[in-house]
């Protein structure tokens, strides 16, 4: 729509604007009889208001123009036009990205021609062949934080006794250094390897420790933060915690600062690492306090446990037992341990960062929040009207009840804090309720077992009486944003309209064991039982869906997920089915999406750019199809199209599977494709990204192009390789 669309009709002459706003009589054969009827008005208005739409594009474009003489404010098709004045080579695959056109093409073409890598070519020139000039460019072409490291310095070599030592040839090993032998194999091992090794890592990892040779390393795990949330108490009795609300093993990584200068090395401190334990103990000021990587503080205190009270021990075993006063922390584990005459008596609250690969699930990144203008929110957190959310829900209802124009509300939560508390939403016909986390807080919704005898889920049912209309407009919705619940899973009945799941966590198996095994293996995280509702699952992770509903009286419901994962715990369990591995009255569609299990289900619309790590089995084979999908042998599905690994050949069945660093909730590497992936997987989406949750991250464009720029900016016979350090 245009932005004013009467500016033309305000220039017409008083007359003509009246005379277009009368009636306009047409004729109309009524029994064969010709008879007058009028039609509404003011059809010169709506001519112009359309012609009005288009001058605005042709000024808009006008006013482009000046921004386009600019890198930092020119339009996407415009970078490497202004690249080629100063002799940029355009990436690979931008041509195709722009011409596919569409807001997803442009986010693409974004990443491959990135304007900083523009704006920094004549300067990158001048520093050719310099290491931080390679770490610069790893974090401007593919944004990846990197660690250049020349390997010919680190080669053991025999030197004559007749010339005189090299001062820069790196030494051999001394035991006393501890923490640089904890750095052994890591990107800052300063240590000198010798040709046995050389030989090792020239298979492993393109030429480490072989010269001539420059080594990348960088690390695609981003840092997030949890900020002043709850520890989790493994044992009260001897005043043991972990950071993570779940009771899992989460080993802290560095909040990068910023490098000092542009011809500085990448440290430790510079990119997300994981923290050591000799490091911390020998730098523990750089680690902890205000604004660093993590923070600990007890009963209730505003100030943080002072430093000189921490101490770092291996937690492995628990065996550590603290001083007086003393704080032990394990940074490997993500461990606490206080002294038994210190322990905490009203809590423990933690600040600390984590690594995952993208956003994904609860968390405290950014997320695009909205508020129509006719919505009541209702904030819960310390310091607002309501401490929990049953409370606001409840003011929600009370309000609602004495003003029925307050059929939508929004919940918003404003701390990190865990909630623990009986949640049941009961909605009336026409409700719509959303359920969120502020921006920049990550809520934990913690499902106790309060009942013996009854399952304690979070419920969402609407009330007795409220049935679906013909269009289905005045169903009750639900939208859950930015939670991660955990303890129980959340049960859906009812006629509902939407149902949706967005950047939350139901986390699978419902809560974890230290070394982050699901409690509840088989337990589902989301039940939809004599429901009409239509879910919508968005950059989300939960367990097993369970559908219970009547095949005979009702339809099938609709299930859509889109770069999310869906995590049955082990890859022979139901991911999706109904009860007693029957299908699912339901029909699938999934987008860039990764399951970890069976799929049974009455039907797939559409599937594709994403990995079934199971057997699929769907009723009606000649509904929808699976395209640029992973999809195992022996699964029943509807029509393929381009998928794995029907295209690699009976032969190559066993070899094309996706391989995953890790596939349990709460580790780094969760459903990330491991290094060793085949390509087949790891490049085998529409656009050649890779398959699965994570396929927006364009890990196989970022790692071309930043194999492009090497090239052009390495030394004279010099050879560079990317090495994967998270």
């Amino acid at each position: 729509m245009s932005r004013r669309p009467d500016r033309l009709f305000e220039l017409l002459p008083q007359f003509h604007r009246r005379r277009d706003a009368r009636p306009s009589p047409t004729t109309t054969l009524n029994g064969g009889a010709a008879r007058p009827t009028f039609q509404s008005g003011e059809p010169l208005r709506a001519l112009l208001a359309v012609m009005a739409e288009q001058l605005d594009l042709v000024e808009s474009d006008i006013e482009q123009q000046y921004d386009d003489w600019f890198i930092e404010t020119c339009a996407p098709w415009a970078v490497p036009y202004l690249g080629d004045l100063v002799g940029y080579r355009t990436l690979r695959g931008y041509e195709e990205a722009v011409s596919k056109g569409g807001p997803a093409a442009a986010s693409l073409a974004a990443r491959l021609a990135p304007r900083a890598d523009v704006a920094a070519t004549v300067s990158s020139r001048r520093r050719k062949g310099t290491l931080p000039l390679l770490e610069n460019i790893a974090r401007t072409v593919a944004a990846w934080p990197a660690r250049a490291v020349e390997f010919q310095p680190l080669l053991d070599t025999y030197q004559s006794v007749r010339l005189a030592p090299r001062a820069t040839q790196a030494s051999t090993v001394d035991v006393r250094r501890g923490a640089e032998l904890d750095e052994l194999g890591s990107p800052f091992d300063g240590f000198a390897h010798g040709a046995a090794a050389a030989r090792i890592s020239s298979a492993r990892r393109q030429g480490r420790y072989s010269p001539p040779a420059v080594g990348l390393f960088v690390w695609r795990l981003k840092p997030y933060s949890v900020t002043n949330a709850p520890a989790y108490c493994i044992d009260r009795a001897r005043n043991l915690f972990t950071f993570s609300i779940l009771g899992n093993d989460t080993p802290l990584v560095t909040k990068p600062v910023p490098e000092p200068s542009p011809t500085h090395i990448a440290t430790a401190d510079n990119v997300p690492a994981f923290i050591r334990r000799r490091a911390l103990a020998e730098r523990l000021a750089d680690f902890y306090g205000p604004g660093k990587s993590f923070q600990i503080w007890r009963d209730g205190d505003h100030h943080p446990v002072p430093l000189a009270d921490i101490v770092v021990a291996d937690l492995s075993d628990w065996t550590y037992r603290p001083q007086r006063k003393q704080v032990a922390v394990d940074p490997v584990l993500g461990r606490i341990a206080f002294g038994a005459r210190s322990a905490p008596k009203r809590g423990v609250w933690v600040t600390y960062h984590y690594a995952f690969s993208d956003d994904l699930g609860g968390g405290e990144y950014p997320r695009e929040l909205t508020r129509p203008p006719d919505v009541s929110v209702y904030r819960v957190g310390p310091g607002e009207p309501d401490s929990k959310i049953m409370d606001a829900y409840r003011r929600w209802r009370e309000e609602r009840a004495e003003d029925l124009s307050k059929s939508n509300a929004i919940i918003e939560i404003t701390d990190s804090g865990a909630y623990q508390e009986q949640i049941a939403f009961v909605l009336d016909r026409g409700d719509r309720l959303e359920v969120r986390a502020a921006d920049g807080v990550r809520p934990v919704i913690r499902l106790l077992d309060w009942y013996s005898n009854r399952p304690d889920a979070l419920i969402v049912e609407p009330t007795a009486g409220s049935e679906v209309d013909e269009c289905g407009t005045r169903a009750p919705r639900l939208i859950m944003d930015g939670l991660l619940i955990t303890g129980r899973g959340v049960h859906v009945s009812g006629p509902m309209g939407e149902f949706v799941l967005r950047h939350c966590t139901l986390v699978p198996g419902w809560t974890l064991e230290p070394e982050c095994h699901p409690a509840q293996p088989e337990e589902p995280s989301l039940i939809l039982e004599c429901t009409t509702a239509c879910v919508q699952i968005e950059r989300s992770v939960l367990g097993t869906i369970l559908v219970i509903n009547d095949e005979v009286r009702t339809d099938p419901i609709r299930i859509h997920l889109a770069d999310s994962v869906l995590d049955a715990t082990d890859r022979e369990f139901e991911a999706l089915s109904a009860p007693e591995c029957r299908h699912a009255h339901a029909i699938l569609s999934i987008r860039r999406s990764t399951v970890l299990g069976e799929v049974h289900t009455h039907a797939i619309s559409l599937g594709e750019n994403s990995i079934f790590d199971g057997r699929v089995h769907v009723a009606r084979r000649g509904i929808g199809c699976l395209r640029f999908c992973y999809v195992p042998a022996g699964s029943r599905t509807p029509r393929r199209y381009h998928c794995q690994p029907d295209l690699a050949g009976p032969a190559s069945e066993r070899r094309v599977r996706p391989r995953f660093t890790s596939v349990r909730y709460g580790t780094p590497g969760y459903v990330q494709l491991a290094a060793h992936c085949p390509a087949e997987i790891t490049r085998g989406a529409e656009d050649g990204s890779e398959l699965g949750a994570f396929h927006d991250l364009f890990q196989p464009q970022r790692e071309d192009n930043l194999l492009a720029r090497l090239e052009e900016f390495l030394p004279a016979g010099m050879d560079a390789g990317i090495v994967y350090e998270s």
